[in-house]
């Protein structure tokens, strides 16, 4: 009988998760490498090293911003992972897509930093959380149409998997709609801010501990 090398590549998850690893703490410890240390000129004061450290403000909203949205996605990837009983080829390259989306963050980052008050650069950056949400809603889409679940994965685990995904793609679509408002890009980021410590400590307010 003749087996086709489809039919047993990338069986093991085990090697996309340790991927996924390697590549969210590079991108996690890049965002935070954009912050240089201010050069200040010899002699310079205290008052002098402030002002410095206040001009890198845009530098660290923009971290916090990506640590957060990095964390999200790591954890979402990490929680359907732990869902799937196996793989396949089809499965790693999807995985492969969405790290290769996550690896722009970096970019968008460093840009929306350079360029905070820019409606573009956060737009930038919005497509590229957009991205990144859409492509782990068609990993999760195709396992569970591929038949690659675990057993025992009741239809509630997907219900809440696919409205997280959801939900969070509008809430971060509001945010780039304010930034479209003559308020500028601040609200919006403060927003984005809000959302990701939402998902990041899940209070319990209402509904919000749901989604």
């Amino acid at each position: 009988m003749t087996v086709f090398y489809n039919q047993f590549a990338n069986r093991n998850l085990d090697r996309i998760g340790a991927l996924s690893d390697g590549l969210f703490a590079i991108a996690m410890t890049l965002i935070v490498l954009e912050i240089q240390v201010p050069a200040l000129p010899h002699g310079s004061g205290d008052e002098d090293l402030a002002r410095a450290l206040v001009d890198l403000a845009p530098r660290f909203v923009t971290y916090l911003l990506s640590f957060l949205t990095l964390g999200i996605f790591w954890n979402g990837q990490q929680t359907q992972l732990s869902y799937v009983r196996e793989g396949n080829r089809d499965l790693a390259w999807l995985e492969l897509l969405f790290l290769a989306i996550i690896a722009l963050f970096p970019f968008t980052t460093s840009l929306l930093a350079e360029n905070i008050d820019l409606r573009l650069a956060l737009g930038l950056y919005w497509f590229n959380i957009f991205l990144s949400g859409a492509v782990l809603y068609a990993i999760w889409t195709y396992v569970s149409r591929a038949g690659l679940l675990r057993e025992g994965t009741g239809p509630e685990v997907g219900a809440a998997i696919v409205r997280r995904i959801g939900i969070a793609q509008v809430l971060y679509l509001v945010g780039f709609l304010i930034s479209l408002l003559p308020t500028g890009t601040y609200p919006a980021i403060a927003w984005i801010v809000l959302v990701q410590l939402n998902f990041a400590i899940a209070p319990r307010l209402g509904f919000l501990h749901r989604i």
